[in-house]
């Protein structure tokens, strides 16, 4: 189906504005990241703030640094006494109620003279500064007649720019776009327009564009409007994929579950009731006879891989294959060092399959294994989605840490098998409620809260970088009782970043190392992204073995190793990372029977956020409610510690404010969806339209009659 002609105009060029030239054009392209700009992404590029020039006091009271405007007689011309310096034009104006000075720089007389003729009343707005006791305008935002009052808006939109665009271009090519903007077929509920007061689409983006007060930019009707649009457009196409995804057949997966019942009696300890909870919805989901798509989210240490593993039983006792790819060779080991000692006496085959296992003949013939079905659980890289890589009947993929996968990358491993298999994602990062929804709203989703009998609460402390000596004096107490330390530092390299005028230095992981060996000697190892990961992962190894006590590192130990003896984390400039970064760094430690303690050193003052971070760590363990807090704080754009891959963008909404409108907002499409699933009635029509505007032609194609 073609796109609606009814939005066909806001999809033209906004080069084809009338006064829009080359160098207009090029600077929309760097503001909105674009080649090509359409009248669209100009009417989606909304205000941040608001100028209110309404503000006309006495220019004896004028307050300082105010924005304000009046109506003044110009006195006189005061041109710099020298040619050479920067010594202004000054211009002397009066009302009834005091003296105004304006102030141009490299200005010529010509152009004064004619904006400003002595004698003569003008209308003067601009930021108010008070020099030698009087009121002054440096380069005045307006200088219009009296009879041309109107020019001077009494609010005034402020945009997001870049340089070679100024805000009153911006406000113009806005302005211009809206007069192109169509009427629209209305989409949405004529209940709750009425509930939630909210006018036409037409009219919304006319209004977000000529906002009257602060209130009007930050969360009006008008705003609010077009944000529920966006979010019911995102969910619609996620409820549309998903439709899609349901209606594919998946093997149906029912057995006696003996092979379950043999991993469970071979595990060291009890199953939680979460870990049951979530087999169950995991067991169900298989045997519906469609394609299972869950997202599996647990906090450090709330035991995901055994979850993973006990999945695998029954695809296991019906003879075929699983798969579970990590994102790194390290971890890949790990999860397969765990499976094997697991299953293996059970008679379970398990194979690690990355780019680094044997030479190059040894792994053709691992892969020829996994293709004749010799195999029963692979245990992977990327490796495992190359060409090369053939199974036999693959049924399950479990994807570990999947937010550091492609979708294509895990669709790749998918297609190897003969019927679509069943999909498991799981992550360690706690993701908050409104995320999940807009991210992950075309899949089921399960949350591991409780944490294993055994695994070790965290004593978390904070302290100025002052006590870096203190600290140093622990580790080497520490160290004698057999325990070994991470140190995790923010940056790579020693540098000065400027800070206002004072210049701070940061302590970098290589500076870090070489303080601690100067103490520890060669006990001490250090990792940091700039180490190619065949160079890194032995150094990593060492210190879970017995060549390192201190591991100096940068984030890669975010996810990785499992060091049980490590009962040391110290975290280097701790107000400078995330909340839901310095969660996962601290679940690195208390793996083990040993008591363990995380150490944030900041630099004092931390600042009002660093501060909050630092008070939620030492509160709570709890990464769900760190999530939450980790998105108040920094917003949206990087919660999770690093963009997900293909993650959800807004250009309207705001998750970390829309979150009960996303909610209604997923209500609302779970309902289309089930009244309309082929979008054929007269507010499914227009709900295409919606999605045409928000481009998600793709999802459209999503629906058979269309």
């Amino acid at each position: 189906m073609a796109r609606p002609s009814v939005i066909a105009p806001l999809f033209s060029r906004a080069a084809e504005l009338k006064g829009i030239g080359k160098q207009l054009d090029s600077a929309l392209s760097r503001l909105l990241g674009k080649a090509e700009v359409r009248l669209i992404d100009v009417l989606f590029h909304l205000p941040t703030s608001l100028i209110d020039r309404r503000f006309s006091p006495p220019l004896t009271a004028v307050p300082d640094g105010v924005v304000a405007t009046f109506e003044v007689m110009v006195e006189s011309h005061l041109p710099p006494a020298y040619k050479r310096g920067n010594l202004p034009f000054r211009v002397i104006c009066s009302n009834a109620s005091g003296v105004l000075h304006l102030s141009f720089f490299h200005a010529r007389k010509e152009y004064i003279e004619k904006q400003l003729p002595i004698g003569e009343t003008r209308i003067i707005s601009g930021r108010v500064e008070r020099y030698h006791g009087h009121a002054q305008i440096v380069h005045p935002d307006y200088i219009v007649p009296v009879e041309e009052k109107w020019k001077v808006a009494k609010a005034e939109a402020i945009y997001p720019l870049v340089a070679g665009l100024t805000n009153r271009q911006m406000g113009w090519i806005a302005s211009e776009a809206v007069k192109q903007a169509p009427e629209l077929p209305e989409w949405l509920d004529a209940a709750m327009l009425r509930q939630k007061g909210w006018g036409g689409w037409k009219q919304a983006i006319t209004a977000v564009h000529k906002p009257v007060s602060e209130e009007d930019v930050i969360s009006g009707k008008a705003r609010e409007r077009l944000a529920y649009d966006e979010l019911l457009a995102s969910q619609l196409a996620l409820m549309l994929a998903r439709a899609r995804y349901r209606k594919q057949a998946g093997l149906v997966v029912k057995t006696a579950g003996n092979v379950q019942t043999k991993m469970e009696a071979a595990l060291p300890f009890r199953l939680t009731d979460g870990q049951r909870n979530v087999l169950g919805e995991i067991a169900t989901d298989m045997a519906s006879g469609a394609r299972m798509l869950r997202l599996l989210q647990g906090d450090v240490g709330s035991g995901k891989t055994v979850v993973a593993m006990l999945a695998m039983a029954d695809i296991i006792e019906m003879g075929k294959q699983a798969a579970l790819m990590a994102p790194t060779d390290i971890l890949a080991r790990q999860h397969a060092a765990l499976f094997k000692r697991i299953l293996e006496p059970l008679g379970i085959r398990v194979m690690l399959l990355t780019g680094k296992v044997g030479t190059p003949k040894e792994r053709e013939a691992m892969r020829a294994q996994v293709a004749a079905g010799e195999v029963d659980v692979v245990i992977g890289t990327h490796a495992l989605f190359q060409e090369s890589v053939a199974f036999k009947d693959l049924a399950l993929v479990v994807v570990d840490e999947q937010h550091r996968f492609g979708v294509t990358q895990r669709m790749q491993l998918a297609e190897k098998a003969i019927i679509p298999p069943h999909i498991l994602l799981m992550t360690a990062t706690p993701i908050p409620r409104t995320l999940t929804m807009a991210m992950y709203g075309d899949m089921e989703s399960s949350i591991l809260r409780e944490k294993p009998a055994g695994r070790q609460k965290v004593e978390t402390r904070a302290l100025p970088l002052e006590r870096v000596p203190d600290v140093v004096e622990a580790l080497k107490r520490a160290i004698a009782d057999g325990n070994k330390v991470y140190w995790i530092c923010p940056l790579v390299e020693e540098m000065e970043e400027e800070i206002g005028s004072e210049k701070e230095d940061i302590a970098a992981a290589e500076m870090r190392f070489k303080t601690l060996q100067s103490v520890f000697g060669n006990r001490v190892g250090l990792v940091h992204g700039r180490i190619k990961p065949d160079a890194r992962e032995p150094i990593m190894a060492g210190f879970a073995g017995d060549e390192y006590d201190i591991l100096v590192a940068t984030t890669v130990v975010e996810v990785g190793v499992d060091v049980p003896s490590a009962t040391v984390m110290v975290i280097e400039h701790a107000e400078r990372f995330g909340l839901s970064q310095l969660h996962q760094l601290r679940g690195r430690v208390g793996r083990g029977s040993k008591a363990s303690s995380c150490i944030l050193l900041y630099r004092n003052p931390a600042g009002e956020v660093g501060e909050q971070r630092l008070r939620i760590m030492r509160e709570t363990e709890d990464g769900f409610r760190i999530a939450e807090e980790d998105m108040r704080l920094r917003g949206v754009g990087d919660v999770l510690g690093k963009r997900q891959s293909g993650m959800q963008s807004f250009r309207i909404a705001d998750l970390a404010r829309d979150g009960e409108l996303l909610s209604a907002a997923r209500d609302d499409a779970k309902y289309i969806i089930h009244q309309d699933a082929e979008l054929q009635s007269e507010r499914g029509k227009a709900l295409r339209t919606l999605l045409y505007l928000f481009s998600y032609d793709e999802n459209i194609r999503l629906i058979h009659s269309g």
